[in-house]
């Protein structure tokens, strides 16, 4: 049976938007921008933050389908404890299971998280992806966190084919300041960002903002705070009840968006292919 990603508070908002008043959206931006922190101040310090006052924040969270203020902050009390939980902290929530099932539902479960991923990525937003990505007139970077940086590098291997342009920043920061220099207004970052989320990839993300970059996030259920920062957020269940998280959804959306980008950058991929095969 598939199973569907939670809504975060975050999306449940983005979801909302279009519905909500002019002051509502108000603070409907300044939570997003200020996320979650700003929703767990007083809601008179809510209001101001946002020039609205108590009365529109409340009807804003109503309309975000909570009963109470105090709901709505106990939600975003319970979405921080899970993105700083610790593969330490999950192991006390594994369940026991007998090893001659242990394939078998690993398995399971990561075709599971694999067709919620593709129930929440609306198409339109693959696909616009997928075209920033072939569109070889602006140059293609990409870098990662402390594993996700490997898929970032699977992704530039493969790209590198289809089209030219395309390098990983590195993992250093010292060194990723000095590319960054080079990023010009309209180049395509793709960030890859899970929960204990990294740092120094968000000030990569807010500089890379101040840039003009367009830039692609590929994250967890729980939605990166490189969002705030990004045009286009590719959301991937994670989740599973081991002790570590699942790359497998993510790794799918990162083949699905090679094989995409290499069909619509196909005049030129094909001779860069030819070359190298």
């Amino acid at each position: 049976m598939a199973v569907s990603i939670p809504a975060t508070v975050e999306t449940t908002v983005h979801a909302t938007m279009d519905a909500l008043t002019s002051a509502e959206k108000r603070a409907a931006r300044t939570l997003l921008a200020n996320y979650p922190t700003i929703g767990l101040a007083p809601v008179a310090e809510f209001g101001t933050a946002a020039g609205a006052s108590a009365a529109t924040v409340l009807r804003f969270i109503s309309r975000l389908g909570f009963r109470s203020y105090p709901d709505f902050q106990r939600a975003l009390r319970t979405e921080l404890d899970e993105r700083t939980k610790s593969p330490l902290q999950r192991s006390f929530e594994v369940p026991r299971q007998e090893s001659e099932r242990f394939l078998d539902r690993f398995f399971e479960q990561t075709a599971e998280i694999m067709r919620a991923t593709a129930e929440r990525i609306p198409a339109s937003e693959f696909e616009a992806a997928s075209r920033k990505l072939a569109d070889s007139r602006h140059a293609c970077h990409l870098a990662g966190g402390r594993f996700t940086d490997a898929l970032a590098m699977y992704m530039e291997a493969h790209l590198r084919r289809a089209r030219p342009g395309v390098r990983r920043l590195d993992g250093r920061i010292a060194n990723r300041a000095d590319q960054l220099l080079d990023i010009k207004a309209g180049d395509v970052v793709v960030l890859f960002d899970m929960r204990r989320y990294d740092d120094d990839l968000l000030e990569t993300a807010r500089q890379l903002k101040a840039a003009r970059a367009f830039t692609i996030l590929m994250t967890d259920e729980w939605i990166s705070p490189i969002s705030r920062f990004s045009k286009i957020v590719l959301p991937c269940r994670v989740s599973i009840d081991r002790i570590w998280d699942a790359n497998t959804a993510m790794f799918a959306l990162v083949e699905a968006l090679i094989a995409r980008t290499t069909e619509l950058s196909w005049k030129t991929a094909e001779s860069r292919i030819r070359v190298g095969d």
